[in-house]
């Protein structure tokens, strides 16, 4: 930063240059003020002087025209005159002490005294002259005070007198001049004081116009764009040691620290956006910029922990639904299995129905064909014990149906509640969980869908087993009917009517044993249509949790 005089400074010097002018104005209007009361008074003094100085004169010059005109004319007015001049009105003595009242020097005291001294040789001239006037003799009066003695001192007294005033007013004029010209001086400083004073105020002006109006303005518009949120508008205002540069100074910090923590937040952000949470707020922030960095710290932390969560879950999703995918191809697997077993069960009895009608039919011939029947009887001992090991194998097949029922409640109830917890983790999630809430929910429906087909095929399924049983029951029947019918194939021929009645009662419940396999024909093909179903959803829902974790992984996190 370069160095520069502050402008408080500059003004402190110019203001104070300004001052002392001022007070060296003052100080000169006061010696004015005295100089000129001097010069008012040396003005009058040298009044007063040459007043009083003429008075003392014509005082003089009257005594002298009043005797002369007495001794001319005899008119006692003039001699009152002049008596009246020196009793009473003393011109003379009046004038000499005003003067030396106001001060005169001690070659014009020399002077007066002089001319005092001259015209006091007079008076005995002109009161012999008034006395010979008195006593009528004016002639000799004239003489006295025409005389070439009287005239002498006359003519001295008035070369005195204009060597008086004329020192006299060289004098008061040379004080009076010398005033004047020290007047005239002090005018001229106050004047140029005055100027200066006016000139330094200039010199601010230009300096507050140059120094503060222009740079205050150029920083008002660059705090104007700054608010605007423009940091990159042009500042062409550099930065000193001054106020305003240190003012300029700070702006510029401002500047560079507002960029600082934008550039930062913005690429944060993009990272964020990008998918990588794996990011710490490095950057020193200050003031009121601190709250924004633990803000991003509290989200960057906040998404990690429920992305993880959300990572964790999904993958324990696409677990338990690969799980279920498994489970219910096996059950769909089973379920043709059996549906395929019933076709052939239903084939058999359907052979057995056609056999015993026949029976029904040849019981009149029974008696002519006994060892066919035997043979036959025996024949269909063979296919009741068949049948009655595939009712067996039928029965124990359905208990495993239902154990892999349970197996199906129990993994639907397991994704009910991974659903419920995923839901939960997507509603704290807010709107980064939206699309893994909707994965949820349609996981959650499919459970339910499972739990509520599981439920129907084991209702099915206890039917099914109901008439197994009855068919066992009835099975187990016919072989020991059967096999009394065999052990009393001898005695056939009597029992012909019996064996025709039993043959009917057997139509009767073979056509019932086919209902009955026909219902559970119906089941079964009811259970593989669902256990297929299941297994669809299943694969649906394995599809969509695989789709969610792949999701999740496009993001980076801490730890992984």
């Amino acid at each position: 930063m370069k160095k520069s005089m502050s402008l408080s400074m500059l003004t402190l010097v110019l203001n104070g240059i300004a001052i002392l002018t001022l007070l060296f104005l003052v100080i000169s209007l006061i010696f004015y003020s005295r100089v000129s009361r001097q010069l008012d008074k040396a003005n009058e003094e040298r009044f007063e002087l040459t007043y009083n100085a003429n008075r003392f004169m014509n005082g003089s010059s009257y005594l002298t025209n009043e005797v002369r005109a007495f001794a001319a004319t005899g008119d006692e007015q003039h001699y009152d005159n002049y008596w009246k001049e020196i009793n009473e009105l003393k011109n003379r003595d009046l004038g000499v002490a005003a003067m030396q009242e106001i001060g005169i020097t001690a070659a014009e005291q020399e002077m007066i005294d002089e001319m005092s001294s001259l015209s006091n040789e007079l008076v005995p001239l002109e009161e012999e002259a008034m006395k010979e006037v008195q006593n009528g003799q004016q002639e000799e009066a004239v003489q006295y005070v025409y005389g070439e003695e009287y005239n002498a001192s006359i003519t001295k007294i008035n070369a005195i007198k204009e060597q008086f005033l004329d020192d006299l007013n060289s004098r008061t004029l040379k004080e009076v001049t010398m005033l004047q010209e020290q007047s005239g001086l002090i005018r001229i400083t106050m004047i140029a004081a005055l100027i200066l004073v006016v000139f330094i105020q200039f010199i601010s002006m230009a300096l507050i116009r140059v120094k503060m109006l222009r740079p205050v303005i150029k920083v008002k518009n660059q705090m104007g764009e700054i608010s605007q949120g423009n940091l990159s508008a042009e500042f062409t205002l550099s930065s000193d040691t001054s106020e305003m540069g240190m003012l300029v100074a700070s702006i510029h910090e401002t500047r560079k620290e507002l960029k600082t923590y934008i550039n930062d937040i913005d690429e944060k952000l993009s990272q964020m956006a990008t998918g990588n949470m794996d990011l710490a707020i490095e950057n020193e922030y200050r003031g009121d910029f601190l709250p924004i960095k633990n803000a991003m710290s509290q989200i960057l932390d906040s998404l990690n922990t429920t992305l993880s969560k959300i990572n964790i879950t999904s993958e324990q999703v696409a677990m338990q639904s690969e799980r279920m995918s498994d489970a219910a191809q096996t059950l769909s697997s089973g379920a043709v299995e059996q549906a395929a077993a019933v076709e052939e069960l239903s084939a058999g009895i359907q052979d057995i129905s056609l056999q015993v009608e026949m029976t029904s039919q040849d019981s009149e011939t029974a008696r002519s064909a006994s060892m066919d029947a035997m043979k036959q009887l025996q024949i269909c001992d063979g296919k009741v014990k068949a049948l009655t090991s595939t009712i067996e194998d039928i029965s124990n097949s359905s208990r495993q149906i239902g154990g892999i029922i349970k197996t199906i409640e129990d993994i639907s109830f397991q994704t009910n509640i991974l659903a419920l917890n995923a839901s939960v983790e997507a509603a704290r999630a807010g709107e980064a969980g939206k699309g893994f809430a909707v994965v949820a929910g349609e996981v959650q429906n499919l459970a339910s869908k499972s739990a509520a087909s599981a439920q129907n095929i084991t209702e099915l399924i206890e039917n099914s087993i109901k008439q197994v049983a009855d068919g066992t029951e009835l099975s187990a029947d016919t072989a020991e009917a059967l096999s009394v019918l065999v052990s009393s194939a001898q005695v056939a021929t009597g029992m012909i009517e019996k064996i025709a009645d039993s043959a009917m009662q057997q139509s009767h419940s073979i056509k019932q044993l086919k209902l009955g396999m026909e219902q559970i024909s119906n089941v079964v093909q009811t259970n593989a249509a669902t256990a297929e179903e299941s297994a669809a959803s299943a694969s649906k829902l394995q599809s969509q949790a695989e789709e969610m974790k792949d999701t999740v992984h496009q993001f980076r996190l801490r730890n992984r």
